[in-house]
């Protein structure tokens, strides 16, 4: 160690593109224009052409292409397309017009390409400047070999994330910022704005934010129910989950392994499954209803409106959150509850205190120190949770016809419902900004003022 500190520190790394402008040679200045002629003129050949190589394509890309994507990408294209009648073929033939969410999207990729681009150039230009300095300085430049099995030691991070970053990039950082372009857009089923749509700058916000128009009023309740959904159902799988752990923890409790194996059980059967079950038992003749009028509780022509009634469809979603994730929960606190030291049980008791103390001033805050991370990423899960509620109630149910939303919707799901049945397109993607933007806040002001942020390694 002692060895590689002194190396580190003997070859120090200044190549920095300032500095290659600065202070670089001719070849170096050149690498500027031509990529990778500073690394073939000091022996670094293959290193060289690789670079040039990268720099070719990128310019005869935007020859090609690139630039048409960009000269498109602010009016995001002007001849529609048209239905003419065809005499001879006696036939209506469609004229092929732009595509605003084909130019759209190149537009974005084309963008993130020249992104790429300058990073590489920069790569060229300080590679450029470290094989000036190092064959000023008389010592070794690496040929390409030596540089590829470098990858394997030294730059071994180079090569294991460049793929990773590549996926990242392509599959997420580029939709992800299409998604944002798109909220900027009329891009929706409404006027026929489908094939040709234009940008509309904070138009769609102004909208959504409008409460008294249909489509704000919508959003502002369908938001309210969101975090009130997103809170129940977060803190009562929490208490419930601690309550059960508990219990079966504590040492009066026999046959632990089986009270959790019943608990895990549950775990095992997909949730979409234990969903879809609960939601055909609880319909109108379902086997909750059909049991309840057997048994004589309610009369032989009524049924409890589980999904049917605003007010029971909330409660009804929020106790089935609670059966289907009270035993994650339960996983969760076992595992903290069987690491709280012992030795902090036997001190209290010695002080005198009793069972209701000891948990209020060291289990529970024990708990809570740990598994703060653990509550705010399951309110935002919860925030985002599709399946419980679209699987059980749909959404239902629709007490305003002119509304897209039902009382049981969530962002998530009214989301859902606007790209792929309404297909405002436009609509969707500012949700899924404005959620994206609460949901970031809300977790890093939780957390940053959060006893385990602040005082972390405190336990």
């Amino acid at each position: 160690m002692g060895i590689f500190k002194k190396r580190v520190n003997e070859f120090p790394t200044p190549w920095t593109c300032a500095k290659a402008i600065r202070e670089g040679g001719p070849e170096t200045k050149l690498s500027m224009i031509l990529m990778g002629f500073g690394n073939i003129i000091h022996g670094q050949i293959i290193k060289g052409l690789l670079y040039l190589a990268v720099e070719a394509a990128y310019v005869v890309f935007m020859i090609v292409n690139g630039f048409g994507f960009l000269r498109m990408l602010p009016s995001l294209g002007s001849v529609p397309q048209k239905e003419i009648w065809d005499e001879a073929q006696q036939i209506y033939v469609y004229t092929k017009g732009d595509q605003s969410i084909l130019i759209l999207l190149y537009g974005v990729a084309t963008v993130l390409l020249t992104v790429l681009m300058i990073c590489a150039w920069r790569g060229a230009l300080k590679s450029a400047y470290k094989a000036e300095c190092l064959a000023k300085q008389g010592r070794h430049v690496n040929n390409f070999a030596e540089d590829l099995k470098s990858l394997l030691h030294e730059n071994l991070q180079k090569l294991l994330m460049t793929p990773p970053m590549f996926f990242i990039g392509a599959f997420t950082i580029l939709p992800l910022i299409f998604m944002i372009c798109m909220a900027f857009t009329n891009y929706s089923k409404l006027d026929g704005h489908l094939m040709l749509f234009d940008w509309v700058g904070l138009d769609n916000f102004k909208a959504l934010f409008d409460s008294t128009s249909i489509l704000g009023s919508t959003f502002w309740s369908v938001l309210g129910w969101t975090l009130v959904w997103a809170f129940f159902a977060t803190f009562s799988n929490y208490i419930f989950g601690m309550i059960v752990s508990l219990l079966i923890n504590r040492k009066g409790t026999r046959a632990k392994g089986f009270w959790r194996f019943c608990f895990v059980l549950s775990c095992a059967v997909p949730m979409f499954v234990s969903l879809l079950i609960m939601r055909t038992m609880l319909q109108p003749e379902g086997a909750v209803n059909v049991l309840l009028r057997n048994l004589g509780l309610i009369a032989s022509d009524a049924s409890l409106p589980f999904f049917t009634d605003p007010t029971w469809a909330r409660v009804t979603v929020i106790i089935i959150n609670i059966w289907v994730g009270v035993p994650y929960t339960l996983l969760q606190l076992t595992g903290v509850l069987q690491n709280i030291p012992e030795e902090l049980y036997e001190a209290a008791r010695v002080d005198g205190a009793n069972s209701i103390q000891i948990f209020f001033k060291i289990t529970l805050p024990y708990m809570l120190y740990v598994t703060t991370p653990y509550l705010i990423t399951t309110f935002t899960g919860n925030v985002n949770n599709f399946n419980v509620i679209y699987l059980l109630s749909g959404g239902d149910p629709v007490t305003d016809l002119s509304s897209t939303a039902g009382k049981t919707d969530l962002l998530v799901t009214w989301l859902y419902k606007l790209t792929i049945d309404k297909q405002y397109y436009n609509i969707g993607a500012v949700i899924g900004i404005l959620t994206f933007v609460i949901l970031a806040a809300g977790a890093l002001i939780t957390y940053r003022n959060s006893k385990s942020y602040k005082e972390e390694g405190g336990f």
